[in-house]
């Protein structure tokens, strides 16, 4: 597997250059930020995901930036109440819904498939939240850097 430190430099700089990215299905810009990028490390407990997934995530952040200006037919769509900030005094914790968009791509090489996931908590920003294998083989071999 990749130098894990350089993967994540990468993505780091990927995210600092792009900001933003229009998606024709949407018709609005995807805002990529901090949530999405701790998302690609850590699961939704805080416990970091292991390193081969990490770097595997990180390195098709690069092949999700390309493929979201292109997406425009959905192939997943998921709507929830969530948890939603700290708990109060109470012990209890404000909702809010949560949608999540999934768009699947086939890469260049034609033998690998990923999904993008998209977010948006209540009336918020739509966000770039996960990239990840279709299938489990990509874990198991890797993918090669562009």
């Amino acid at each position: 597997m990749k130098d894990f430190k350089s993967v994540h430099e990468k993505a780091k700089l990927i995210y600092e250059t792009n900001k933003e990215i229009y998606c024709p299905y949407f018709q609005a810009k995807i805002i990529l930020n901090s949530d999405g990028f701790n998302h690609l490390q850590y699961k939704p407990n805080r416990v970091p995901r292991n390193i081969k997934e990490q770097t595997l995530k990180l390195i098709l952040i690069k092949k999700a930036v390309e493929i979201i200006p292109k997406c425009g037919t959905l192939q997943e769509y998921r709507i929830q109440i969530e948890k939603y900030g700290k708990p109060q005094q109470s012990g209890f914790y404000k909702m809010k819904q949560v949608q999540y968009w999934g768009f699947h791509a086939i890469l260049s090489d034609k033998k690998h498939k990923i999904k993008i996931i998209i977010k948006q908590v209540g009336d918020g920003h739509i966000i770039f939240w996960s990239v990840m294998p279709y299938d489990q083989r990509l874990y198991i071999s890797g993918i090669d850097e562009d």
